[in-house]
C-alpha cells in the first residue's frame, strides 16, 4: 500500500470558533440585515466569519485573511467552493463599509441578543468602561460620513500621546463578561460625556432582568447621576478620591471602627489571613444635573467600605514609594546644601522655591515631595576663596574668605497611618431595600473580572492597537468585529467553565488540571490538531490528527456537534467534510 502526505493544515481551534459562530447564526443575522448581492461570491455574513476567525487567530490585517485561512485549511469549511482569491482585502474592505452603513450598533446588538438567548446568559448587571485605540497614519480632522469616529489626539490610556486615537466604549454582562454593547467615539471624547450616552444605549437594548449598570469613577458626575435618577436607572460607581464627599465619608468611616462585615474571602495563600470587607450605607445630599440643565440637591446613597486587602496593598505601596523617593531626596539634599548664595535674599528666594511657595515654571506650582517633609533653613557662613595674586603666600598671611549664605535641609519621613488605608466609597442610585450593601460591593468587584479582562485581550492578543485603515468608518467596523470576536471568546470561556463545574470535570491547564480555564487555555489545547491530506493507493484521503478526549468535551460544553473532530480514526474523502 503506497501512502504519501500531500498537505498538512494546522486547523487548531478555528473549527471550534466557526462552530460557535454558526450556532449563534452570525452569518444568517448579518445577511438578513445586509442581503447578499448575486454578483458577490462572498456575502457579508461569510466575510464577517472569515475576519472573526482571522482575529481569533491573531491576524486582523485584511490582506492576510485569505492566506492565513488557506494555510489553516479553513477556506473549504467556511463556504463550499470558496477560494482564497475571494477573501481579498478589496472585498473585505467593502464588507466593512457595508456593515458601517447598516448601523454597527444594530448589527452587533442583534448578534449579542442571539448569544444571550442561545446560551441562556443572565444579565443582572451591565458593566461599562472605556479605553483608547491608537492609530497609525494621518487622518482628516472631520470624517466624511456622519456618525463615523473622528481620530484625534487625546488622553491616551496606552501612553501613546504621539498617535491619534479613537475611544472604545464597552458594556459587558456580569455573568461571563460577554460584550452586549459597544461604541466607537472621537479620540478626544471625555468619559464623563460618554457615560450618559452609554447608559441610554444600554437601556435601548431592552434586556430582560437587567438591574442596572456598574462603572468606575469616570461615571461619577452630576450629569450621569441626574440621568440615572430621572430615568430610574440603577447605577453603581466609584467616587473619585478628589471629591469632597468621599473625603468626608472616609473621615466618617474612620470614626466608626465597628462597621458591619459585608464580605469575607479566604487568603490567596495558606499563610495569608482572610480578606474582609466592612462597610455601611449612608445618605448624603449631592448636586445632580437634570436633562434640562438644572442643578439640584438630591439624596444619594453611598456605601463606605474598608478592605483589609486594600489596606495591606496601600501600606506596601506606600513603603515602596517612600523608599524610592528617599533616594531622590538624598540627591536633592546634596545639591541644595552645596549651593552658595551671596546675599540672604537670594537664599530666601531659593528656599521659597524649594518649598513650593514660588511661582514655578509655566505658571504651574512646583511639585512637592509626597512621602517626606523637607524643610529649608538659611544660615550665614564663610568659605575660603582663591587669592587675588599669583605666587606662594606668606606663612603669616591668613587665607582669604568670603561671607555668604547656605541652605540647611531637614528631612522627615511622613508616617503612613494605617487607619487611613483601605477605604473605598461607592455611590449608587439603588435603595437599601432593593439591594443590600454586600450585593452593591460584589457587583462593583465584578468589574475587575468582566470588562477589564476584555480590554486586556483587545489590547494584546487581538492586536487591535495600533492599526492603520484608510477610513474612520472602517476603523469603527474593525473595532466592532474585534468586540464580536471578544464575544465569541467570552462565550467559550463561560460555557466551558460552567460545564466543568456542573459535570465535576477538569481540563489540562498551565499548572495541571483546572476547572476554571481561561479561553486562552481552552483554545491552546487545540494547537496540536491538524488536517492531513494523504494519497493512499492513488486515492485522496483526509484525516485529522491530534484529537484527544478533552477536545470533544469542549465541544459538548459549547453545544457543538463534535463529529467533525471525531474523524481521526476514520478515513474520509476531503469533498465530504461537513462544516461544523
Amino acid at each position: 500500500m503506497a501512502i504519501a502526505v500531500q498537505q498538512i493544515h494546522p486547523v487548531a481551534h478555528l473549527p471550534l470558533v466557526l462552530g460557535v459562530l454558526r450556532r449563534l447564526e452570525v452569518a444568517t443575522v448579518i445577511d438578513h440585515l445586509i442581503p447578499p448581492h448575486p454578483a458577490h461570491g462572498l456575502s457579508c455574513g461569510r466575510g464577517v466569519e472569515a475576519m472573526v476567525l482571522a482575529i481569533l487567530d491573531g491576524h486582523h490585517a485584511l490582506y492576510k485573511v485569505g492566506k492565513r485561512l488557506e494555510e489553516r485549511g479553513m477556506v473549504a469549511l467556511l463556504q463550499a467552493g470558496l477560494t482564497r482569491a475571494a477573501l481579498n482585502d478589496y472585498r473585505l474592505g467593502h464588507i466593512l463599509d457595508a456593515l458601517f452603513a447598516a448601523n454597527l450598533n444594530r448589527v452587533f446588538s442583534a448578534v449579542a441578543l442571539r448569544a444571550l438567548k442561545v446560551y441562556a446568559i443572565p444579565t443582572p448587571w451591565l458593566h461599562q468602561d472605556t479605553t483608547t485605540i491608537a492609530l497609525y497614519g494621518a487622518y482628516e480632522d472631520e470624517p466624511q460620513t456622519l456618525g463615523a469616529p473622528r481620530p484625534a489626539y487625546g488622553h491616551s490610556k496606552d501612553g501613546r500621546a504621539d498617535l491619534k486615537q479613537v475611544l472604545l466604549s464597552l458594556g459587558v454582562s456580569g455573568d461571563g463578561g460577554v460584550p452586549l454593547r459597544h461604541g466607537v467615539r472621537d479620540g478626544n471624547r471625555s468619559d464623563s460625556v460618554e457615560t450618559p450616552v452609554a447608559i441610554a444605549e444600554c437601556l435601548a437594548l431592552g434586556l430582560e432582568g437587567m438591574r442596572g449598570i456598574v462603572a468606575d469613577s469616570k461615571a461619577y458626575s452630576r450629569r450621569t447621576l441626574g440621568v440615572c435618577l430621572e430615568q430610574k436607572v440603577d447605577l453603581i460607581t466609584l467616587v473619585p478620591r478628589t471629591c469632597a464627599v468621599r473625603q468626608a465619608l472616609e473621615a466618617w468611616g474612620q470614626q466608626h471602627a465597628a462597621l458591619p462585615l459585608l464580605l469575607e474571602k479566604p487568603g490567596r495563600t495558606k499563610d495569608e489571613a482572610p480578606r474582609r470587607w466592612h462597610g455601611q450605607s449612608v445618605i448624603r445630599q449631592v448636586e445632580v444635573e437634570s436633562s434640562d440643565g438644572r442643578v439640584t440637591l438630591e439624596a444619594l446613597r453611598f456605601v463606605v467600605v474598608h478592605s483589609s486587602q486594600l489596606a495591606q496593598q496601600q501600606t506596601q505601596a506606600y513603603t515602596a514609594a517612600q523608599a524610592k523617593e528617599a533616594a531622590a531626596v538624598t540627591t536633592h539634599v546634596k545639591y541644595v546644601q552645596a549651593r552658595w548664595f551671596a546675599c540672604e535674599a537670594d537664599a530666601a528666594a531659593a528656599s521659597a522655591e524649594y518649598e513650593g511657595r514660588g511661582e514655578g515654571q509655566r505658571g504651574r506650582r512646583p511639585r512637592l515631595w509626597r512621602y517626606h517633609a523637607v524643610r529649608y533653613r538659611v544660615v550665614a557662613e564663610t568659605r575660603r576663596t582663591r587669592r587675588a595674586r599669583r605666587g606662594r603666600p606668606v606663612k603669616t598671611e591668613a587665607p582669604p574668605t568670603e561671607a555668604g549664605y547656605r541652605l540647611v535641609v531637614e528631612v522627615t519621613a511622613l508616617a503612613n497611618l494605617e487607619e487611613d488605608n483601605g477605604w473605598t466609597v461607592l455611590a449608587t442610585t439603588v435603595d437599601a431595600e432593593g439591594c443590600p450593601d454586600a450585593d452593591i460591593l460584589q457587583a462593583y468587584q465584578d468589574q475587575n473580572t468582566t470588562v477589564e479582562p476584555g480590554f486586556r485581550w483587545i489590547k494584546h492578543p487581538a492586536a487591535i492597537a495600533p492599526v492603520w485603515l484608510e477610513k474612520p468608518e472602517r476603523i469603527a467596523t474593525l473595532a466592532m468585529l474585534t468586540v464580536l470576536s471578544l464575544l465569541v471568546y467570552s462565550v467559550i470561556q463561560r460555557q466551558v467553565r460552567l460545564y466543568l463545574h456542573t459535570h465535576d470535570q477538569q481540563l489540562p491547564g498551565h499548572k495541571g488540571l483546572t476547572a476554571t480555564p481561561t479561553a486562552a487555555v481552552v483554545l491552546a489545547l487545540f494547537t496540536q490538531i491538524a488536517l492531513v491530506r494523504l494519497w493512499i493507493d492513488g486515492q485522496e484521503v483526509t484525516q485529522l490528527s491530534g484529537i484527544q478526549s478533552y477536545h470533544l468535551l469542549v465541544c459538548d460544553a459549547l453545544g457543538l456537534d463534535s463529529s467533525w473532530y471525531a474523524v481521526p480514526s476514520a478515513q474520509k474523502n476531503g469533498r465530504d467534510i461537513q462544516t461544523p
